[in-house]
């Protein structure tokens, strides 16, 4: 890890003031959804995909994903149509299927004891997001989820963690926020954050650059309460 943890008495409470959380591959584990998405496609209609299909459609947006299945298995649907059925799936995941990441209800309720304030700011949909964090019993903890597209602006500007902070009533500097991807970490580090990376492997390839950016990068959330403090953060 790129920082360490110290135990200090109740120092939590006077540093540590709210906490922001990113939500795929923070909170929530989406990766087989979209690891395997034209796959669960295919098998609703019927059809045995090819090998080499999630890597073939890694690199595409939605729509040009559309337009290969399309192609590749001469299906008699529009591309439109394409979209519509893969986001119903990408839908039902989300609502019945999308399991936590490790060691993060446990984080939430240690949190939450500590009266640490605690909001959600996202890049994916409201309604969904919602209704995963409900269904796996930690949407209690936050006091507002807040999205990109609601803000505005992605990830790769820090209007959507500027604006939790302001309802967290707290400074940046003591505001923490979990965050799996880089860029994420990076935007919200340089806006004065605290920034507590958290490993997915669908950001495998940045590992390094998140131990550079962030002040802790850890396997799983829970680590973060090791010692039973969120203490101060240093940098070694």
């Amino acid at each position: 890890m790129t920082g360490t943890v110290n135990a200090i008495e109740n120092n939590i409470n006077h540093n540590i003031q709210g906490a922001i959380f990113d939500v795929d591959g923070t909170l929530i584990d989406s990766m087989p959804v979209w690891e395997d998405i034209g796959e669960r496609y295919l098998i609703s209609l019927g059809i045995m995909a090819k090998d080499g299909l999630g890597d073939a459609l890694h690199t595409m947006s939605l729509e040009q994903g559309a337009v290969y299945l399309k192609e590749e298995y001469r299906l008699e649907k529009t591309v439109p149509q394409i979209v519509k059925e893969v986001l119903k799936i990408v839908s039902d995941f989300y609502r019945f299927e999308a399991p936590l990441k490790p060691g993060v209800k446990e984080t939430l309720e240690w949190m939450s004891k500590q009266q640490i304030r605690m909001v959600v700011a996202t890049s994916g949909n409201k309604e969904l997001v919602e209704a995963a964090l409900d269904r796996n019993g930690i949407l209690k903890y936050f006091e507002w989820i807040y999205t990109c597209t609601e803000v505005g602006a992605g990830k790769d500007e820090p209007e959507i963690y500027l604006k939790a902070a302001e309802t967290l009533q707290a400074e940046p500097e003591n505001i923490v926020a979990f965050e799996d991807a880089f860029h994420a970490a990076e935007t919200a580090k340089k806006a004065g954050f605290r920034v507590i990376g958290v490993y997915d492997v669908s950001n495998e390839e940045n590992i390094s650059r998140m131990r550079e950016v962030c002040d802790c990068y850890y396997d799983r959330m829970d680590e973060v309460i090791k010692y039973d403090q969120v203490a101060s953060i240093n940098v070694v």
